[in-house]
C-alpha cells in the first residue's frame, strides 16, 4: 500500500476516535445548606506538599476551647506544630494593621466576614479558592476567594429569668424591649470595636431602620440601660449568668453554651422584628509566613468533619459544609426573623461606624 494512502487512513481513524470521545462532566453544584445529603462524598482531606509544612501559626477569633480542639485536631492529623493567638474580632483586625509589614500569623479562622471585608478593604488578605470550596454554598464565600464561611451564627438576647423575675420583667423578644425603664443598669454588651458580635448587634440597627443615623438614634436610647461595654463579645453573657445584669446582646450559640456548663438560669430569645447573623471566616493573610501550611489549614477546616469538632465543646455554630451533623442545640433559622444583613456594606462601613460610636455613644451620659 502506498505510504501516503496508509498515512490518511491513520490520520482519519485517529480524528473519528477522538470525536467518539466523551464528554467531560459537568461539576455538580454544592447542595443547598438547609438540605444535606448522605449521599455526596466527603471532600478528600488536604494532602501534604511534597516539602511538608513545620509548623502554623493560626489568628482565632471564636471561643477559647474550640481554638485549642481545633488546633490540637489538626496537628495530630497533619503532624504540623500548631499554635494560635486567640482574639476578638476587632482586636485581629487591629493586630493584622500592625503587623502588616511582617505578618505574624499565616490563617485567620472564625469571626463575622464583615471583618474579613474591612480587612480586605486594607489589602490584609490573600485569595485563596480551596478545592474543598465548592462544597460550601454560594452564600457562605467570597467570590474572590478571599474568605470562605465556616459557620453561621444568629444574633440574639441571652437573659437571666431570675433576674428578670426580680426586676418585674418579661423577657424581651423585641429591640424595643431593651429601652424599659426598668431595665436601667441591667443590659450588657460588647464594645464594636473590639467585637464583632457587637458590630453585628450595630449594623443590625442600621438595616432594620434603614439609616446609620437611626441606628444611633436607638443606640443612644440603649446606652441609658448599658452597664458595661465588654472587649469580648460573648463575656456579656457570662455577666447575664452571674446575675450581673439580666440581659445581654450576644450570639445565641454562646448562649446556648453557657447554660450548659452551669449558667442554667440563661434563656434565649430573638427580637420579632428580625435580627442579625454572623458567618464565620476563614482567610489567609497576605505576607503569611506559611503560607502552604495555611491552606492546608483552609482545606481542612471546611471538610465536614472538621466542622463537627465544635459541638464537641459545646460551640452550637451550624456548619456551612451542608455534609456536616448539625448539632440539636444549634439554632434554627427557619424558625426566627432574619434582617437583610449586608456583609460587604457592613465591612466597608465598619471603620467609620466603630469611631462614631466611641465618639458618640460610649462617651455620652447615661
Amino acid at each position: 500500500m502506498p505510504r501516503s494512502l496508509l498515512v490518511q487512513i491513520t490520520l482519519a481513524s485517529f480524528i473519528v476516535s477522538a470525536c467518539a470521545l466523551p464528554a467531560a462532566p459537568p461539576t455538580p453544584a454544592p447542595p443547598p445548606a438547609s438540605a444535606p445529603s448522605a449521599s455526596t462524598p466527603e471532600p478528600a482531606e488536604p494532602k501534604a506538599p511534597a516539602a511538608k509544612p513545620e509548623k502554623l501559626t493560626v489568628l482565632c477569633t471564636p471561643q477559647e476551647d474550640w481554638c485549642q480542639a481545633m488546633t490540637k485536631a489538626f496537628q495530630e492529623q497533619f503532624g504540623i506544630q500548631t499554635s494560635y493567638i486567640r482574639l476578638s474580632s476587632g482586636e485581629a483586625l487591629a493586630k493584622l494593621r500592625a503587623t502588616k509589614d511582617n505578618p505574624e500569623f499565616s490563617v485567620w479562622w472564625g469571626g463575622p466576614v464583615d471583618t474579613y471585608v474591612a480587612a480586605s478593604t486594607e489589602d490584609l488578605l490573600e485569595p485563596y479558592v480551596s478545592p474543598n470550596a465548592a462544597e460550601i454554598p454560594s452564600e457562605y464565600k467570597d467570590p474572590n476567594g478571599l474568605w470562605t464561611g465556616v459557620y453561621v451564627g444568629a444574633l440574639g438576647f441571652c437573659s437571666n429569668r431570675e433576674a428578670l423575675s426580680k426586676l418585674g420583667v418579661e423577657k424581651p423578644d423585641s429591640w424595643e424591649d431593651l429601652l424599659d425603664p426598668k431595665l436601667k443598669g441591667q443590659v450588657a454588651m460588647a464594645h464594636p470595636a473590639s467585637s464583632g458580635t457587637a458590630y453585628t448587634a450595630v449594623w443590625t440597627q442600621v438595616t432594620r431602620l434603614g439609616s446609620v443615623d437611626a441606628a444611633f438614634d436607638y443606640l443612644k436610647k440603649l446606652h441609658q440601660n448599658i452597664l458595661q461595654y465588654t472587649k469580648s463579645g460573648s463575656a456579656p453573657g457570662q455577666m447575664a449568668g452571674r446575675g450581673e445584669v439580666a440581659v445581654s446582646v450576644i450570639f445565641s450559640h454562646d448562649c446556648v453554651k453557657f447554660a450548659d456548663e452551669g449558667m442554667n438560669m440563661l434563656e434565649v430569645s430573638f427580637p420579632a422584628e428580625g435580627t442579625g447573623y454572623e458567618i464565620g471566616g476563614v482567610a489567609l493573610i497576605k505576607g503569611a509566613p506559611e503560607p502552604e501550611a495555611a491552606k492546608m489549614w483552609i482545606d481542612w477546616v471546611l471538610t465536614a468533619s472538621a466542622q463537627e469538632i465544635g459541638p464537641t465543646v459545646k460551640s452550637y455554630q451550624l456548619p456551612t459544609n451542608p455534609n456536616a451533623k448539625v448539632s440539636e442545640r444549634s439554632v434554627k433559622l427557619s424558625e426566627i426573623k432574619l434582617v437583610n444583613y449586608d456583609f460587604q456594606e457592613a465591612g466597608k462601613n465598619r471603620k467609620a461606624i466603630t469611631k462614631r460610636f466611641e465618639d458618640e455613644i460610649t462617651t455620652a451620659p447615661q
